[in-house]
């Protein structure tokens, strides 16, 4: 049987997750060993190409070490079709009743994207308090993480979007920030090339930003 993965768990897996975007299905199964052999095993391929979710099949097939999930997950038939390709968790830029309701039905981990801290109440409300900040750096970065801290103290955050090698650490200091997400481990260059050995060098650096 598959094994089931909380959010937290998503989040506490390594400092970074790596926000993936795939544009030919022959990269997914190697960027996915080269991001394992570096350490990193939660791996988010968004759902923003027509190769995603073929892609998020082929690594939940033959990378059986990866617990690969979707991003950009905005509704059900998202999050449907991501469970119906493999994958574990799901990741929102947003959050709704609908996408919450159906990731729980599916049995899908679910990091949902707030912004504001009405979003973070009506994500509470319903059962939520691992959320993803995003986009972070445009919607008040670290600081703002630090306000919510405050009034939401009890919710942990991956703050996404604008998050970048040069300021993770900031983020990573914060008590309530658990990881961040980035795309920086999978450059596109890198990507397109097949350059793994890139690949598998920028994920064994983020064990150097463990909190």
């Amino acid at each position: 049987m598959t094994e089931k993965f909380t959010a937290l768990q998503v989040m506490q897996d390594a400092p970074v997750i790596p926000v993936i975007v795939l544009n030919d299905l022959a990269h997914a199964v190697p960027m996915a060993r080269a991001l394992v052999a570096g350490g990193v095993r939660m791996l988010e391929v968004t759902l923003r190409t027509p190769q995603a979710l073929a892609c998020i099949e082929a690594i939940a097939k033959h990378v059986p070490e990866a617990v690969v999930g979707a991003g950009t997950v905005r509704n059900k038939t998202d999050a449907q079709a991501a469970a119906n390709a493999g994958a574990r968790f799901a990741v929102s830029p947003g959050y709704t009743s609908a996408v919450g309701q159906a990731c729980r039905d599916l049995g899908l981990a679910l990091l949902p994207g707030v912004a504001t801290g009405s979003e973070i109440m009506m994500a509470q409300e319903e059962g939520f308090t691992e959320l993803k900040f995003f986009p972070a750096m445009q919607s008040g970065g670290p600081a703002m993480l630090k306000a919510w801290s405050g009034p939401f103290f009890d919710v942990r955050f991956c703050p996404t979007g604008g998050v970048s090698l040069q300021n993770t650490s900031e983020f990573l200091a914060l008590p309530n920030v658990v990881c961040v997400g980035g795309s920086w481990l999978v450059p596109a260059d890198a990507i397109a090339k097949g350059d793994w050995a890139k690949i598998t060098r920028l994920a064994s650096d983020t064990a150097a930003l463990r909190k």
